[in-house]
Formats: C-alpha cells, sequence, structure tokens
C-alpha cells in the first residue's frame, strides 16, 4: 500500500490522504538513476487507493468489500514528484452506477497539484 495516513473522510463519499516515498525505496531503481522521481503509475496507484479507502467507508465495517482500479479516464501529470515530497491524495466520488464507482482524483505537494483526473473502481469479484 502506497498511502500512509488518513487526514480526512467523509464516510461513502471522499478521503484525503497522505503518502511520500524515501530516496532508497525501490520504486527509484531505475526511475531515473541521477534524477530520482516517482513514476505517474504509482501515483495513480495511491490516488485509486484513496478512493478505494473513500468508497469503502460507506458500507458497514463488516461488510466492505474490495475494489479494483478499472479504468483511468484521464490522468494529467502537471509536475514530477520528488523522493521525501509529502504527496497529499484527495478522491471524492462523482458518480455510482451499481458496482461502479467514478472518483475525481488530485495529488499535490505544497499545496500544488501535481497530479489530477477521474479513476473508476469497481467491487472486487470473490473467488
Amino acid at each position: 500500500m502506497f498511502v500512509r495516513g488518513l487526514l480526512a473522510l467523509a464516510k461513502g463519499s471522499s478521503a484525503e490522504c497522505d503518502a511520500s516515498f524515501e530516496p532508497e525505496h525501490p520504486i527509484f531503481t531505475g526511475h531515473f538513476p541521477g534524477n530520482p522521481l516517482v513514476p505517474g503509475v504509482i501515483l495513480t496507484e495511491a490516488l485509486a487507493q484513496t478512493a478505494g479507502i473513500a468508497a469503502a467507508s460507506g458500507f458497514p465495517e463488516n461488510a466492505r468489500p474490495l475494489f479494483l482500479l478499472s479504468a483511468i479516464r484521464s490522468m494529467k501529470f502537471h509536475r514530477t514528484v520528488r523522493p521525501g515530497e509529502n504527496i497529499v491524495l484527495r478522491a471524492e466520488k462523482a458518480a455510482q452506477m451499481e458496482q461502479l464507482f467514478q472518483f475525481s482524483v488530485r495529488a499535490s505537494v505544497a499545496g500544488e497539484t501535481v497530479a489530477e483526473g477521474q479513476l473508476v473502481l469497481s467491487f472486487a469479484q470473490s473467488r
């Protein structure tokens, strides 16, 4: 899990979390030597985890489903995120149709938006 802590929660509708990656984290191996940056796919996954926290919080604790990232409707990266920067992750439910949940997501560093987009989560299928 890339999310480090929960900062705020509106049950079933939004969550705000934080994340940070130390320079020694394995994601920086080869990404890029001498110029490490947090990969966009990792930021997207951290935002999806934040959306999953928001979505799951709308269910009773003993019946919370697991969620999967089902679609990236849009994602824009405005600037590079470096090791050690504190990233604030925000997800707000925009729509729901049966077992699909669409979230508007945003990642920011020191109040500056570094990534934003729309993600769709769905219930994980039971085995």
